[in-house]
């Protein structure tokens, strides 16, 4: 539950918007409860049932400790906590507050017991359970050393029978908030832990849904998304853009010599050398099989033959005598600029038709668009 104010006060009494305005408007609409108590006890002071130094006692604790939370929450001074909203101390305030109302009401002490109840439902949506049965036990302790002390020292206007009557069914109505309190926080620590694990398999689907699960390169589909971009990027501002699709040498015979995870180990290899030589703006991607799409905005031709040259540099000095003694690994490349106007298939397609050039050159090679 929130607060309403006109829309000039707002920021000055409730803070930014945000999480700590929804807790400042909490402890003022705690603050307005203790106002209306207030109201309540000056009503039975004029009846003669509380005294009216005991009763503007009891105002002064509630209001000034109601306020001093306020403060504490509006400045922001609450956030360094572990508990911004402070709940916890809110609802052992509010325990002392009506124990203490209960000392001095006197005939009509019964009603303030319900008050208990109101404190117990305050945390109900933000107390842990362990917080939960504490505070219950501290409730309970403190209503019954009030009680204990009243029947003791006013055993004319605290009846022992009455006191220990209270107590009882004070004990069973908090139990039962208590119980449900409890199970509120596991269902909510349970919807918690459901969340993060809602949230952890959302990011892995974001992820599987751009990324290569191997190599962990760009996959295809986002590869055409960021080619999509980019071109579009480098057609407004005239900038060169250019792509390299490239091709792992004799692929084949790797896979049927060594098997696949042989052909997997290669694969990673390759990226692994593929990621070291890239610089920071370039994008490479796996395209399918053992073909890879590298993406070089802002790069001419000879700067992107270099950026091959590199990557197959680091590729010669690759070992991947784990998966055969003294065996290579080469690759195939097409180049092509990107001309304006042209599509995102016309584009691949012409460095798709140069490295068929290549492999039919000879491989281990790069051939221009």
């Amino acid at each position: 539950m929130s607060l309403r104010f006109p829309p000039r006060s707002t920021a000055l009494v409730l803070g930014p918007p945000g999480h700590r305005r929804v807790r400042v408007s909490q402890v003022l609409l705690a603050l307005i409860v203790y106002l209306v108590f207030a109201a309540v006890q000056q009503a039975e002071v004029e009846l003669g049932l509380i005294e009216s130094h005991a009763s503007n006692l009891l105002t002064l604790f509630n209001l000034t400790g109601t306020f001093g939370f306020y403060l504490l929450v509006r400045s922001g001074m609450s956030e360094a906590l572990r508990d911004p909203a402070m709940t916890v101390p809110q609802m052992v305030w509010g325990v002392l507050s009506t124990v203490g109302s209960y000392a001095i009401t006197g005939p009509a002490r019964g009603a303030v017991m319900s008050l208990l109840v109101l404190i117990l439902v305050f945390g109900m949506f933000a107390l842990r359970p362990a917080h939960a049965r504490g505070l219950a036990l501290f409730a309970f302790a403190m209503l019954g050393v009030v009680m204990v002390w009243k029947s003791h020292s006013e055993p004319a206007r605290y009846p022992p029978v009455i006191e220990a009557t209270h107590f009882v069914f004070g004990v069973i109505v908090l139990l039962g908030v208590t119980a449900l309190s409890v199970r509120m926080g596991t269902l909510r620590a349970r919807l918690k832990a459901q969340k993060d694990e809602l949230e952890k398999a959302l990011d892995q689907i974001r992820l599987l849904a751009t990324q290569d699960e191997l190599t962990g390169l760009f996959n295809r589909r986002h590869m055409s998304t960021l080619l999509a971009q980019e071109q579009a990027r480098a057609q407004r501002s005239g900038a060169p853009l250019c792509i390299v699709l490239m091709d792992l040498d004799h692929f084949k015979r790797i896979n049927d010599g060594h098997g696949h995870h042989a052909g997997d180990a290669v694969l990673k290899g390759f990226a692994e050398a593929g990621r070291l030589a890239l610089r920071s703006t370039d994008v490479l991607a796996r395209w399918g099989g053992e073909e890879f799409l590298l993406m070089l905005p802002g790069a001419s031709a000879e700067q992107a033959a270099g950026v091959v040259e590199r990557i197959r540099a680091q590729l010669a000095a690759v070992s991947f005598d784990e998966v055969a003694p003294g065996l290579t690994v080469t690759f195939s490349a097409g180049l092509a600029q990107v001309d304006p106007g042209q599509t995102l298939d016309q584009m691949v397609e012409r460095a798709d038709q140069a490295m068929y050039r290549a492999k039919t050159g000879g491989r281990n090679r790069t051939e221009f668009a």
